[in-house]
């Protein structure tokens, strides 16, 4: 069963100012999302499901299904407040979504075959997406996920902070815990430090990090609903709180049900946290080009 690529593009996009997923920065009007589908199909992907939200599904299909229709399957699901619930009174107040882990749950659904889960506005690289099929369809488990694992200063922004959940990982490639760090830049002094509150603290510049680039077997559904269920209960009254794919990733470890692997690559990741990192995507877009990694055109 060949595996599919579950992407999250339901994001809200608060720090970017605007619909960042769908803006074109190839030269020809190409998506971040567009390199992503077109690496995942050189690697061996058959279908794309996108995770988005009614209000923008008619200008998000607008856009996509003519440059992929006969080229690779599609789907798409919404992530809604009120979705995988369970009768849970969803407070008249919060506005936010219940976050990444959430957005992986509402495509309970629609894939029932191993899939990889990326995000819309991140430039992973085709190493990367090789490295993931080749997992999804000689690995995996119910017992064996993998996350892809990036060195962290390939990671960062020249335009400020950026949240990245730092691996610890063991002499087996396992993954041993993963930390949610939201305020990780490199300071004056060049180093790389995150911030806690009032408080500064130094992180390595050999981790590896998580850029949301994670190969589950489909068990893992049922997991992440148990686990939403309890974070609903704790969270109820926090109109902020977020449920992560890392809780999940962290869940599964320490309860023992398996391994999650992390699958190193030493690609160069980019994307577009900041209106300001608009200009240095394109410029290594470019650059990729030039060197005869993409065409000018990708659907051409």
């Amino acid at each position: 069963m060949e595996p599919t690529l579950l992407i999250l593009a339901a994001g809200m996009a608060s720090r970017y100012g605007s619909m960042k997923q769908i803006q074109g920065f190839g030269p020809s009007g190409e998506t971040i999302m567009d390199y992503s589908i077109y690496d995942a199909m050189r690697s061996g992907f058959k279908k794309v499901v996108f995770i988005i939200r009614k209000d923008f599904a008619a200008d998000f299909k607008e856009i996509f299904e003519p440059k992929l229709a006969g080229k690779i399957a599609t789907d798409y699901v919404y992530q809604d407040l009120h979705s995988f619930v369970d009768g849970f009174q969803v407070p008249a107040e919060r506005t936010k979504p219940w976050g990444t882990a959430h957005a992986v749950l509402c495509a309970k659904d629609a894939i029932g075959e191993p899939f990889a889960v990326i995000n819309a506005d991140d430039f992973y690289g085709r190493d990367a997406f090789e490295k993931a099929y080749r997992f999804l369809t000689t690995q995996v488990s119910e017992s064996l996920h993998s996350i892809i694992g990036y060195e962290l200063t390939k990671t960062l922004s020249e335009n400020g902070s950026v949240s990245r959940g730092v691996c610890q990982v063991d002499a087996q490639d396992n993954l041993v815990s993963i930390a949610e760090r939201t305020k990780i830049y490199r300071d004056e002094a060049g180093k790389i430090t995150y911030e806690e509150g009032d408080d500064k603290f130094e992180v390595p510049s050999d981790s590896k990090v998580s850029m949301n680039f994670w190969c589950f077997d489909p068990s893992v559904f049922a997991f992440i609903q148990r686990i939403f269920a309890e974070f609903l209960a704790e969270n109820s009254h926090n109109l902020k709180a977020e449920f992560f794919i890392p809780i999940i990733g962290d869940r599964f470890i320490h309860e023992g049900r398996g391994a999650i692997k992390v699958i190193p690559t030493s690609a160069q990741w980019f994307g577009v946290t900041y209106k300001e990192d608009a200009p240095g995507v394109q410029k290594s877009l470019n650059e990729l080009i030039s060197s005869g990694q993409y065409p000018s055109n990708l659907w051409k």
